[in-house]
């Protein structure tokens, strides 16, 4: 059995424990250990681990995650592959065929039941579901390989957002306490806030200490460079040290896969980072907690993509991420990193279905029965559906083709540029309209201006998915072009004849 303990006699056999579990997993006898199972042997064990795209335990055979069929409102639970094992992508990818998913459960690993659920309206924001509560997560939108098997994690747009305010087990007051997660460092924004810990259990902000969690963005106090940074976020302040001020000595991370930790003990705390897919992890801040926040008060929820107080204008991606009881060491954090890394984490497509050839000028032609004579196009700054034929005008004809350009955003999607206004591409409104706007090449615009094709959740063509907001789909409704979820609080989202409305025949551009 593997030894606690800090001297060199209890490290050696460690060491030499964790080296016999990865030999047998060569042979097939058990899976090498993993996060949790370091954690624990280091005499730090976990109260809460969450991941959608493997175990977190080498013995851990259970649930994942459950996502919802939105065709249906049918759940089912995905779960490892194998004890200790990835993800089963291929049953998520089974239920939710020919329609569209969210995750609305990720289940805790650790025993403990610390589950996180859809986020309850709190003191900052309201979400739009019904009861003021956030959005759930697109179940497709963060899709990845780990050693070369399919897994997703969990994109979180704004609004999204998950709790657990009746979490056991975690740390209250003062008590020490180790967060990890494996990020995208792709996807980030400087909203409030994209965090993954401990957090008040009434939704409110209840004062400075009163949270400790890993923050992940571009907002905050700032370390050096551009951004984004592995910060703290303590209530009442993002820090990237010691002080309410930039810390030069935590860098920008933007590596694809981020591993992030925040630690903290009476008196002192840390912030560390590293590549998720290489390399060791580098300490970005250990010290004295900021003025005000010496002693923490920390109240013991769980939450993930927003903040203590439910504010819920953040993004990010997570993939993975535990708790523990105590405050783990450098060591383990060191081999805790080695497992990430061995689980080879990889980018995978965002693409499926038909393919579009970039530098191709494209018509796109509803297939809802009503309006199968009526296009994608564009008068000014509005998209609409037009009837266009043969014999329209060469204007209506330029406004209805679309030259297909490499993704401006992340990822291996597309954006679409207008034949009649070069240089303007259609984007997602604030309302989620889809408008036409000229390219000022920031980030907000190129996320905006991303799209993802897919197979035609009608069952032919394709169907084009938001990239910033993957439970989105072009839509016409009445002849405007939206952003539409699959059910959901405006009227354009009705789930009547959704499939059909989102599905598009691609020819050749009329111009």
């Amino acid at each position: 059995m593997c030894v606690h303990g800090g001297g060199f006699f209890q490290r050696a056999v460690r060491h030499a424990c964790l080296m016999i579990l990865g030999v047998a997993a060569i042979y097939g006898s058990v899976v090498a250990a993993g996060p949790c199972d370091i954690y624990g042997s280091h005499g730090t064990p976990c109260i809460a681990a969450h991941s959608t795209t493997r175990a977190l335990y080498a013995k851990y055979s259970g649930r994942l995650y459950q996502v919802r069929r939105d065709s249906d409102q049918a759940t089912t639970d995905i779960t490892t592959m194998s004890a200790g094992g990835v993800a089963n992508s291929g049953h998520q990818d089974s239920f939710c065929a020919r329609t569209t998913c969210v995750i609305t459960v990720i289940y805790d690993q650790s025993g403990r039941d610390n589950h996180l659920t859809q986020a309850p309206p709190g003191g900052a924001a309201s979400g739009p579901e019904a009861g003021g509560h956030d959005s759930l997560s697109s179940a497709i939108g963060a899709p990845v390989t780990l050693g070369g098997k399919k897994a997703y994690g969990v994109f979180i747009s704004p609004n999204d957002g998950y709790r657990n305010n009746a979490a056991v087990g975690t740390a209250s007051e003062d008590e020490a306490q180790g967060i990890y997660a494996v990020l995208d460092g792709t996807h980030y924004n400087s909203g409030c806030c994209f965090d993954y810990g401990n957090a008040e259990r009434d939704n409110r902000d209840t004062g400075d200490g009163k949270m400790e969690t890993i923050y992940f963005g571009d907002g905050g106090y700032k370390g050096s460079g551009n951004g984004p940074w592995v910060q703290a976020d303590l209530e009442n302040g993002i820090f990237s040290g010691s002080t309410a001020g930039k810390n030069d000595g935590n860098p920008t991370i933007s590596s694809r896969f981020v591993t992030a930790v925040v630690k903290g003990k009476p008196g002192h705390y840390a912030i560390r980072g590293g590549d998720g897919a290489s390399g060791t992890l580098s300490t970005l801040y250990s010290g004295n907690r900021p003025k005000g926040y010496e002693k923490m008060h920390k109240e013991g929820a769980i939450l993930l993509g927003i903040g203590g107080d439910n504010s819920n204008r953040a993004q990010g991606t997570f993939y993975e991420g535990a708790m523990t009881s105590g405050y783990p060491s450098d060591e383990a954090e060191a081999e805790v990193q080695a497992d990430i890394v061995r689980a080879k984490y990889a980018v995978a497509s965002l693409t499926s279905g038909p393919r579009f050839t970039v530098g191709s000028h494209v018509s796109l032609r509803a297939t809802t029965p009503c309006c199968t004579n009526r296009y994608v196009a564009h008068s000014g700054g509005a998209v609409r559906t037009q009837e266009v034929s043969s014999s329209s005008g060469d204007q209506l004809r330029r406004e209805a083709s679309w030259v297909v350009r490499a993704g401006l955003g992340p990822g291996d999607c597309l954006s679409f540029e207008s034949v009649d206004a070069p240089g303007s591409f259609i984007r997602v409104s604030p309302e989620f309209r889809l408008v036409v706007g000229a390219n000022d090449d920031s980030k907000e615009f190129r996320e905006h201006a991303t799209f993802c094709p897919q197979e035609g959740i009608g069952g032919k063509g394709s169907s084009l998915r938001s990239w910033k907001y993957p439970t989105r789909y072009w839509r016409h409704f009445n002849n405007d072009m939206f952003a539409a979820r699959n059910g959901g609080p405006v009227y354009f989202d009705a789930q009547w004849v959704y499939h059909e409305d989102v599905t598009y025949e691609v020819g050749d551009g009329f111009a």
